[in-house]
């Protein structure tokens, strides 16, 4: 079936003729399909050197039920009395705010799911239900939120649920006060190491403080907010 989709078997002939250094053409006309039809394949699953037969079939599955139309039925009732399409909405402009002061939008959608869920948890299952994206997407998403201090997880049972609480934001600005660290430091070894009476120096140096006085008042605010908020009834 030349013009249908690549079955497994074919995808793992593809793997074979590319590992044997075949050209596309050659593997085409091996398996009489259009030299176009292997070239796509291949170019959207890895490429020459990293295409793999099973994971390109499964890419395959979960590309497909992302474009399968959902019946158009309607949000369930809140059990907090919340109307679910305001909710819905509120959501949608939540991670857009998020897309534009620099989170990417995978990241934001996962970090609104958390955040507007009551328990302040997710697991990875439910996460892809709600989202109706790959696994190694949130897998990815979290792995970005974890880097910067915004999520977390803990064991239930066999998943990993991943969840956010009220000390999120102090944990991600400190995760920012490092970083703020780390520019300070490199900053002034490159203006010891050019010399501050060097244009290059001089603005090395100009940087380094900059973010060490930056570091300093985050560290400040931060310790402020915690204490304020510790102490709050």
């Amino acid at each position: 079936m030349p013009g249908g989709r690549l079955t497994h078997e074919e995808r793992q002939r593809v793997a074979a003729g590319l590992a044997a250094g075949h050209s596309y053409a050659e593997i085409a006309r091996r398996l009489e399909r259009p030299g176009s039809t292997i070239s796509r394949e291949v170019a959207r699953n890895g490429g020459a050197r990293g295409y793999r037969a099973n994971q390109a079939q499964q890419a395959t599955k979960w590309r497909a039920r992302r474009r399968k139309p959902h019946p158009a039925t309607p949000p369930a009732a809140d059990p907090g009395g919340r109307d679910p399409l305001v909710q819905r909405s509120f959501e949608h402009r939540f991670a857009e705010m998020m897309t534009q002061t620099g989170v990417p939008a995978m990241m934001a959608k996962v970090l609104v799911c958390l955040f507007t869920s009551d328990t302040g948890s997710i697991t990875a299952p439910e996460l892809v239900a709600r989202l109706q994206v790959s696994p190694a997407s949130i897998s990815k998403a979290i792995g970005w939120l974890e880097q910067r201090g915004l999520v977390g997880r803990e064991r239930d049972g066999r998943r990993q649920r991943y969840l956010i609480n009220d000390d999120t934001w102090y944990h991600a600005w400190q995760t920012s006060v490092q970083s703020m660290a780390m520019w300070a430091d490199l900053t002034r070894q490159g203006a010891d190491l050019f010399g501050s009476t060097t244009p290059a120096g001089a603005r090395l140096r100009a940087t380094s403080r900059f973010f060490h006085h930056l570091g300093h008042d985050m560290t400040q605010a931060a310790e402020h907010w915690r204490q304020t908020l510790s102490t709050s009834p």
